[in-house]
């Protein structure tokens, strides 16, 4: 199953800009199958400690699982794990100012949502309009074309689709209403605007796309996680972020960029690293992935670390 032959993207690159050493804080925003965390486990050592955030329950409860299969493979060397069922926007609510050396971020759809028919996320198997990270929240997909004008609906699909052809496929949701299901709006989508001869990608994709990023409000999460950072991470603390689109991407392009001028930031990827040829082989969705990554200014006082995690909050923390 996808989900046991699961390949985190751009792993040894992350690995190489987050630069974990032993006894490190680590936070990994998007957590997802574990992928990344499993082997950033292997360096942090008995003192370090892994945080991880992600607002996918299903997800969580196969990473954790997973993650405590890394741990007691470690033995006596295993780090600390604490999860946080969370969106990643709640972080500040979580760690301390100045407590944590590195932060990877991945924003790309997790291979358990994309498979998954239940989850709506794809048109390739037919399944609910849900499209939710967080199935215990939030209004579905369903809801959104349902119950959105046609004027909102062509705007979120141009917004966030980037899709040239968003009134007319706005208007042609309208007219099918109701819309149920991944399978019913992909072929309203194709009917509406078929694919053209330069298109690589289905024509519903940029729909979806938007929809997605919508009803999870996801560039809204990417600015918060943006802005927080520089504020969460030690001097001298690194970050890796990896996107998947240029809507993804230039959030993160210009806050680095940004910062870099007030001096907040060190750039360490002067152009975006991506995947070489023997992953995309290996993985497909890697294509697209653009890593940056970042250290914060600044030189850490010898022997000064950030207060210890977990002395400040309580309660909806997993510790593993």
């Amino acid at each position: 199953m996808e989900r046991e032959r699961h390949v985190p993207v751009l792993l040894k690159e992350a690995l190489h800009y987050l630069a974990v050493k032993p006894g490190s804080t680590v936070v990994d925003c998007t957590l997802g199958l574990a992928g990344h965390s499993s082997e950033i486990l292997r360096g942090l050592g008995p003192q370090g400690k892994l945080i991880a955030f992600d607002r996918d329950p299903q997800a969580m409860e196969l990473a954790a699982a997973r993650l405590y299969a890394v741990r007691a493979e470690l033995g006596s060397q295993a780090p600390q794990v604490e999860l946080i069922g969370d969106a990643f926007s709640s972080a500040p609510m979580h760690l301390a100012d100045g407590s944590v050396d590195a932060l990877l971020a991945d924003f790309g759809v997790s291979s358990l949502q994309l498979d998954e028919a239940t989850r709506g996320f794809s048109f390739m198997a037919d399944g609910p309009l849900d499209m939710r990270m967080d199935t215990r929240r939030g209004e579905t997909a369903e809801q959104v074309v349902n119950e959105a004008s046609e004027r909102e609906l062509a705007d979120l699909i141009y917004e966030y689709g980037e899709e040239r052809r968003s009134r007319r496929i706005a208007r042609a949701i309208v007219r099918g209403r109701p819309v149920t299901t991944t399978a019913q709006l992909a072929q309203i989508v194709r009917a509406a605007a078929p694919a053209m001869k330069q298109d690589r990608i289905h024509p519903a994709t940029r729909t979806f796309q938007g929809l997605r990023i919508y009803v999870n409000r996801e560039l809204d999460e990417i600015k918060s996680l943006m802005e927080a950072a520089p504020k969460l991470l030690k001097p001298s603390g690194r970050m890796a972020v990896i996107s998947f689109h240029s809507l993804e991407d230039r959030i993160v392009k210009d806050s680095l960029r940004e910062g870099a001028q007030k001096g907040i930031w060190t750039i360490l990827t002067k152009k975006p690293v991506t995947a070489e040829e023997e992953e995309i082989e290996r993985n497909p969705r890697s294509r697209s992935a653009k890593l940056r990554a970042a250290e914060k200014t600044g030189i850490r006082a010898p022997g000064i670390r950030g207060q210890k995690l977990g002395d400040r909050h309580g309660g909806s923390n997993h510790n593993l």
